[in-house]
């Protein structure tokens, strides 16, 4: 027969593993009425309310590129922060967090745009912002998509597709890149990454010719937008097309101070406001050349995630 002591001892040892249910707990609280919850934009959101709002979406707009335009709207006045993600905390390199509904800049706003119009749940649209973010899905600062035309836009090909080309014709411009991710992740993130240096030919569209390939269009495309300087071209910016009340190519993207929705005419005039100011106070400001356009495909199947590599030492 076992002592008292050794009984007291394996009833201590079971409430360690399994603490009884407090007396005192109190109940959940009631969730919120799906009615106020779409009162709200998405920035004033906790992650609950937003997981409700993403199913609901998805039910009741059956178009996903007219679901990519309502999700992205929700979040027109969504206040600005540049540099806002990280892996946190999946790495320590940083302490910037793997989501934020609160805030954006132009990648994260266009991401989280996409992973919740494909998305019918929060678990489901938090896998598909990895998905869209990091290369075959793998988390870390190394898979990171860090470069638009030569990471983002590759990797996630299954999503869009880049008709920069065709839209400028024959003849229309382009200019090279050369991308050293090996040496932007030391220098950057102190990551050391074998990883050999890539150039590419990128075609664009001219900022003046915009207006004639608008109609060309759709809802749900990708923008990039083109600067240069010293001879040098990247894309700058990102955001999304939607269609204005008549029809008008609207260009809904995140820049400070917040989310805004406007023309393709007004951003462009915007920038040659900015380019004047920059040429009268003497700074060597980036210009802007023009527009890469990415078009929405029509029959999307996502990929699996990659496997997670368990991490180094």
């Amino acid at each position: 027969m076992r002592s008292l002591p050794l009984l007291l001892a394996g009833a201590v040892l079971a409430g360690c593993a399994t603490p009884p249910a407090s007396t005192t707990a109190q109940a959940p609280a009631a969730p919120v009425a799906l009615e106020t919850i779409l009162q709200k934009p998405i920035y004033r959101m906790s992650p609950v309310e937003a997981g409700r709002y993403v199913a609901w979406q998805h039910a009741a707009e059956p178009d996903l590129r007219k679901r990519i335009a309502a999700i992205g709207r929700k979040n027109i006045g969504q206040p600005y922060i540049l540099n806002l993600l990280g892996e946190f905390p999946f790495e320590v390199h940083d302490n910037l967090p793997l989501f934020s509904l609160d805030h954006s800049d132009c990648v994260v706003f266009a991401e989280h745009t996409y992973a919740m119009a494909l998305s019918r749940s929060w678990e489901e649209f938090f896998w598909m912002l990895q998905r869209i973010r990091y290369k075959d899905g793998v988390i870390g600062v190394a898979t990171r998509n860090h470069y638009t035309e030569l990471d983002w836009n590759v990797s996630n090909r299954w999503l869009l597709t880049d008709i920069s080309a065709e839209l400028a014709g024959a003849n229309g411009p382009g200019y090279d890149m050369r991308v050293d991710r090996a040496r932007f992740l030391r220098t950057r993130h102190n990551t050391v990454r074998d990883i050999p240096v890539e150039t590419s030919r990128q075609a664009f569209v001219p900022k003046d010719a915009v207006a004639g390939i608008a109609a060309q269009l759709q809802e749900g495309d990708f923008v990039n937008v083109i600067s240069t300087r010293d001879g040098e071209h990247w894309a700058s910016h990102v955001g999304l097309v939607v269609l204005g009340p008549d029809g008008e190519r609207h260009f809904l993207h995140s820049s400070e101070p917040q989310v805004r929705e406007e023309t393709f005419a007004s951003y462009i005039a915007r920038a040659a406001e900015r380019e004047a100011k920059n040429a009268r106070e003497g700074k060597n400001g980036q210009r802007l050349a023009g527009f890469k356009f990415l078009r929405l495909n029509d029959n999307i199947v996502v990929p699996p995630m990659a496997p997670q590599p368990r991490p180094g030492s």
